[in-house]
């Protein structure tokens, strides 16, 4: 088979896994990574198949969506017959795409693990960045914000995982953390404005919280 029959059908496959998703993981997080993966791939010397399955693979088993112990996507890499050099590849990217806490290195091994990486990190920033933490938290049940409990620089990905601050804290201890672990040179130009974004939401945020707007007169 093709690769880009092989990458059509993935994209089949994991937009019916995710359709109905909704913590902000859902297919359209997944498409959007997908092209920007895409799009950042054009300005490095990368494998482009290996970057557009992984990008479509990549929260298939993500710890905060599966609880299998089984891989998932190595599980539908084998069922399309994708070549091992190629599956290994893949599920290497996938391991080593994900945030682990403020104080765990995550810089990717290969080139297509830090685009793929870039891309996922752009969507988690900016206006759709902060959409989606609002989602997730709102999934599991999160306060949006409490003055009461500060943020935390995780230094496992242990108590990363175990963390159920609020919404707001996100923005603290991952969020405004990704301009500066950006990969590639596109990563990171692209990676300011939306990081710009975020800081004028979160001034405007604290501004409404405290009551410190100017009343019109």
């Amino acid at each position: 088979m093709k690769k880009e029959q092989l990458i059509q059908e993935t994209a089949v496959f994991v937009r019916e896994h995710f359709e109905q998703e909704g913590s902000g993981h859902d297919w359209w997080h997944i498409y959007r990574v997908w092209q920007m993966a895409r799009q950042i791939g054009t300005t490095e010397q990368v494998d482009p198949f290996r970057i557009e399955m992984a990008a479509l693979l990549h929260d298939l088993d993500d710890w905060k969506l599966s609880q299998s112990r089984e891989s998932q996507a190595q599980e539908w890499l084998s069922s399309i017959e994708v070549a091992n050099v190629d599956l290994q590849a893949i599920l290497q990217i996938i391991d080593e795409v994900s945030f682990k806490g403020a104080g765990v290195e995550t810089t990717p091994t290969s080139l297509e693990g830090m685009v793929v990486q870039d891309a996922d990190r752009l969507d988690a920033i900016g206006a759709i960045g902060i959409a989606r933490t609002f989602a997730y938290g709102g999934n599991k049940n999160r306060l949006i914000y409490d003055p009461e409990v500060a943020p935390e620089q995780h230094d496992s990905f242990k108590a990363y995982q175990q963390s159920t601050a609020p919404t707001i804290n996100h923005f603290y201890e991952k969020l405004l953390l990704l301009k500066d672990r950006m990969n590639t040179e596109t990563g990171k130009k692209l990676a300011e404005e939306r990081h710009q974004f975020m800081e004028a939401f979160l001034e405007q945020f604290f501004r409404e919280w405290q009551m410190e707007e100017r009343l019109i007169t």
